[in-house]
């Protein structure tokens, strides 16, 4: 797992530790008992996405270093200051800057994941025994960068997540790049191509639907140029608490997504960086 590679773990830290919110003690006779560092929650944060393990559980693994209480106290603290929003724009502007996003070739591709607690943005999935679920959806470039992405519960369709799923893109001002943009055979639709020429995207190629075959045989659908999306929700995937969500509000997941997000662009910078130094 690339996000805790020290390397990667370090380069995140300094990005997040100049975004902390400056924290003033009003109380009259100073703070009787010391705050936990900022870095040990950051810990924190980091294990229980990257293991999807349980608040008490990260408590044990931190050695007892900070309770649980604090670190869900601290991740809204961050949340509400927009460090996780902050952290992951910086992440996809570094990428654009030193490597340049290429949106010659884009696609749009929701996922599907457990969220065994409900709470907002779930819903049954169809493709889990009607079990509890969330998902996302990704616009990605032509390398599998993520550049925007939305989340719903399981049982919205892909269709229903297109448009908020531009939206972000159109307000940076990026969509104007984009030149293809890719989609599977589900997001056919009227809606979805008048979204998309609304943006300003005329080349739109979506996946033939499958044909009947015969009774007993099904013809295949090729990914064509949607493999790089399917290989980023395979990426973000590995992430235990993207795979199986237990946090209750939108909010929280989104925050995690973007903290992911963050650590897999941050390991492809380091990669890009390895390629091109010169080694003795």
């Amino acid at each position: 797992m690339r996000a805790l590679d020290p390397e990667v773990v370090e380069a995140v830290w300094k990005a997040v530790e100049g975004r902390l919110p400056e924290r003033e003690d009003t109380h009259p006779l100073g703070c009787h008992r010391p705050r936990i560092p900022d870095r040990v929650c950051f810990e924190g944060f980091l294990i229980r996405l990257v293991t999807g393990c349980s608040w008490v559980t990260t408590e044990r693994l931190l050695g007892n270093r900070v309770s649980d209480t604090t670190l869900r106290a601290r991740r809204d603290e961050w949340i509400t200051h927009g460090v996780f929003d902050e952290l992951v724009t910086e992440a996809i502007a570094a990428y654009d800057r030193i490597v340049g996003l290429d949106l010659t070739e884009t696609a749009v591709d929701g996922s599907q994941h457990k969220a065994p607690c409900g709470g907002q943005s779930t819903g049954k999935n169809p493709t889990d025994r009607g079990k509890l679920g969330w998902k996302w959806s990704l616009l990605t470039d032509r390398n599998g960068i993520p550049i925007s992405w939305a989340i719903a519960g399981a049982n919205r369709h892909d269709t229903v997540l297109f448009e908020p799923t531009l939206a972000p893109t159109a307000a940076s001002g990026l969509i104007h790049d984009i030149e293809t943009l890719h989609l599977d055979r589900g997001y056919d639709t009227g809606s979805v191509r008048e979204c998309a020429q609304a943006y300003g995207i005329d080349d739109l190629n979506c996946a033939r639907k499958r044909s009947r075959g015969t009774a007993h045989t099904k013809q295949a659908v090729p990914l064509g140029e949607r493999w790089r999306i399917e290989r980023t929700n395979s990426w973000l995937t590995n992430y235990g608490q993207l795979r199986r969500n237990t946090d209750r509000r939108s909010h929280h997941r989104l925050a995690q997504l973007a903290f992911a997000i963050t650590l897999l662009i941050t390991a492809k910078l380091i990669d890009w960086r390895d390629r091109y130094t010169l080694t003795n």
